[in-house]
């Protein structure tokens, strides 16, 4: 079977929010021309992500949304929903897209087409609720993945990664309280989005770091509770939401990691899927602001997707 997709769409080098933010077109560039000069773009598979339709939006999402998405994308110019979340002509398109990525991803690896599968798409997602965005996030692509693995794929049991820096709070929210998904996460805390220390259901394992945590904290985390909650869930299917902005480089966070640290984490999920799900993987990228390490550090984890 062929080991990895590489999922990207055109629109998200479009959808920009602005001179001077941190969630630019840049970032997808940088990560995509890294994979190529390494070598690892050679050993995927490359797909054109589709867009997702308002069905498997509203999933997780409420149909005031979706319309809210339409009613504020502009002709020209910006339309903003928060001071940080702003939307130029391309972005519901490509939210769409970044969303239909996972429901693609999705798709091949349960259809045993691929193993597992990235995608290099944006926006991001985990900070977008049912009816809100938020935090540079207007469809929670990850959510929307989850909840198409376990409507379409009958599916009883899938788990949810989220090793960004922030506290993926949309992500819980869809899913606190529900027993066919398992969420763990690490993130510095306090941080925005100033939530996570307290989880909203017993399906949620969250690991607040504080400001200066490095590789030995994630690796505590990750031994200690990620992999025994894992093990008793047993998994069918692993998400990961793979921020790359807990790097000790990042300018909008202070923890402390380094590619050698994703690189670990991604390996030991791999294991765990290995023995729980059959390999199968389906990541997708959230943060990570500083250009060179977000490329060196999506490299180091892509290359841990792509050993057995």
């Amino acid at each position: 079977m062929p080991a990895c997709a590489y999922i990207s769409h055109p629109s998200s080098l479009l959808h920009e929010m602005g001179p001077g933010h941190p969630e630019s077109p840049q970032r997808a560039r940088a990560i995509e021309k890294t994979l190529e000069n390494v070598g690892l773009l050679a050993r995927m598979t490359r797909y054109t992500a589709p867009a997702a339709s308002d069905a498997q939006l509203q999933r997780v999402h409420a149909a005031s949304h979706l319309r809210a998405m339409a009613d504020k994308s502009p002709v020209i110019g910006y339309r903003a929903f928060d001071a940080d979340t702003v939307m130029n002509p391309y972005t519901a398109t490509a939210a769409r897209h970044a969303a239909g990525a996972l429901v693609l991803a999705v798709d091949l690896v349960l259809r045993g087409e691929m193993l597992r599968a990235f995608c290099n798409v944006r926006p991001p997602g985990h900070h977008a609720e049912a009816a809100r965005a938020m935090g540079f996030c207007f469809f929670n692509n990850v959510a929307v993945g989850a909840a198409h693995a376990l409507a379409e794929h009958t599916l009883e049991r899938v788990a949810v990664i989220d090793f960004d820096v922030h506290h993926g709070n949309g992500t819980e929210a869809m899913f606190a309280g529900q027993p066919s998904v398992l969420m763990v996460s690490t993130f510095q805390s306090p941080l925005y989005p100033y939530s996570g220390e307290r989880p909203r259901g017993k399906n949620m394992v969250n690991v607040p770091l504080p400001a200066g945590a490095n590789g030995t904290h994630l690796r505590k985390a990750v031994e200690d509770i990620w992999l025994p909650a894992l093990e008793q869930f047993a998994p069918q299917l692993l998400f990961i939401s793979a921020g790359f902005d807990a790097h000790r480089a990042d300018p909008l966070a202070n923890l402390n990691w380094v590619e050698a640290d994703y690189f670990w984490v991604t390996r030991q999920l791999v294991a765990v899927a290995n023995q729980h799900c059959a390999g199968r993987i389906v990541s997708t990228l959230e943060g990570g602001y500083a250009l060179d390490a977000l490329a060196t550090s999506a490299a180091a984890h892509v290359r841990a997707l792509l050993e057995d």
